[in-house]
């Protein structure tokens, strides 16, 4: 079993202490900037570096009274520092410091997620590999087509979430900007050097045009990653339910020893973490959704999105944490059950063979609509009536008159239908995994 699927990086990440901690690291760099300029005395920024520090209650009592927390914040620094303090924020504006900070805590937060798609990879890929092999129906409509691999459902999954590791990663580049330009953005009251020093310090670029903030396209960017991360989340997880319902039971959750699924119900077994994920799949589009609205804003700024981005982007990054790894749990730990698939491909009699049929018959010279009109109409009487399919085809004057009895046996060899599973696994995992 993969060992790592309780975590609590993600969510002490968006407390406040931490939080705050980021704002105070774009502080001190902005003043390591400034006395580089030769604006802060040099025994000034030493004091700063030494004493530069909060307390989270502090600062609550603060806002209380101030109504405003970056000047809470820096207040209660200032307590700390003494005179000297007079020489932080100098030239910044609040957003200098929520917007930089903040994208330093989404970089964090794409890391983690970045590293649970990896682990979920990894476990796809070993199930990819395990039931290459195990044949099962495909299903179109919900109705039997023709045989696939439980494998190759696994690696289809492996090369979705191979582009969610993409995104995932342009996420992280396009919110990993800052901005220290001053009240909107011109640089007004501030050298470009201190911005160009904080954000090469924190490892990012400066915003190449701002107002007071960083536009909030990057951040709806973010959002939609982590939307569509969801809702490839939600469409296994939906497919798994249906894989589990007791009529198909092809797959199904695991179930511990001492578990139970209903307070009604001894015998039921149902699958709670697949119907958990397309629930929280929801709520991760809609936040991705608020994160939308926030994009237009009033001239060079408006605190609209503040309130909005303090609820959606702890609660997404998150939920995407945990979705990702209930997912890995899930995938690791399903039964698999290769005999109730037999058993089901054996309900259609043989049907799912139908299109061989009619391509052999067309390489026999006969048009495709009259190969179709044979094999559908013994296809048909197999619906309506029951019987064995290939036994019916055996029995058509039409078509045995173009294929024999051992053609057809040929057309039901299903080594013939899955003889291009190879290329297909080849094609998904001749890639490393970014």
């Amino acid at each position: 079993m993969i060992s790592r699927y309780s975590r609590t990086e993600m969510a002490s990440l968006w407390e406040p202490e931490n939080r705050y901690r980021a704002w105070l690291d774009v502080e001190l760099l902005a003043c390591e900037a400034n006395a580089k300029l030769g604006l802060i005395p040099a025994k000034a920024l030493a004091t700063i570096r030494k004493k530069a520090d909060f307390n989270v209650k502090r600062i609550d009592a603060l806002e209380k009274i101030v109504k405003h927390d970056v000047i809470a914040f820096l207040t209660a620094v200032g307590e700390n520092v003494g005179p000297e303090s007079r020489f932080i924020h100098l030239g910044l504006t609040s957003s200098d410091v929520l917007d930089t900070s903040l994208a330093t805590l989404l970089q964090r937060a794409a890391d983690i997620l970045i590293e649970d798609i990896r682990i979920l990879l990894k476990v796809l890929k070993r199930k990819a590999q395990q039931y290459k092999n195990t044949v099962m129906i495909g299903r179109s409509h919900g109705v039997h087509a023709e045989p696939v691999t439980f494998g190759l459902k696994m690696a289809l999954w492996y090369e979705e979430m191979d582009r969610a590791l993409i995104r995932m990663q342009r996420a992280r580049e396009v919110v990993s900007v800052g901005k220290v330009s001053g009240a909107v953005g011109t640089f007004a009251n501030i050298d470009p050097f201190v911005e160009t020093y904080v954000c090469r310090k924190l490892g990012l670029i400066p915003e190449p045009a701002a107002t007071q903030v960083v536009q909030r396209d990057r951040h709806a960017e973010f959002m939609s990653t982590l939307a569509l991360i969801a809702s490839s989340l939600e469409k296994f997880s939906v497919e798994l339910r249906h894989l589990q319902r007791t009529e198909v039971l092809e797959a199904e959750e695991f179930f511990s020893e001492g578990q139970k699924g209903s307070s009604a119900m001894p015998h039921k077994r149902n699958p709670i973490s697949a119907e958990n994920l397309s629930g929280l799949a929801r709520v991760v589009r809609s936040n991705a959704f608020a994160a939308m609205e926030n994009v237009a804003l009033w001239h060079e700024r408006d605190i609209s999105h503040s309130s909005v981005e303090r609820i959606i982007i702890p609660d997404s990054t998150i939920l995407m944490d945990y979705m990702l790894n209930r997912f890995t749990k899930l995938i690791d730990g399903l039964f698999v059950y290769p005999k109730n698939m037999q058993r089901n491909m054996a309900i259609s009699k043989g049907l799912f063979h139908s299109e061989t049929v009619m391509l052999a018959l067309v390489a026999k010279g006969i048009t495709r609509e009259t190969a179709y009109s044979y094999v559908q109409r013994n296809a048909m009487t197999v619906w309506k009536e029951g019987g064995d399919f290939k036994e019916l085809l055996n029995k058509d004057k039409d078509i045995r008159a173009h294929l024999s009895s051992r053609e057809l046996d040929k057309c039901f060899d299903l080594s013939h239908t899955l003889k291009k599973v190879d290329y297909i696994f080849k094609r998904v995992f001749k890639k490393k995994t970014r």
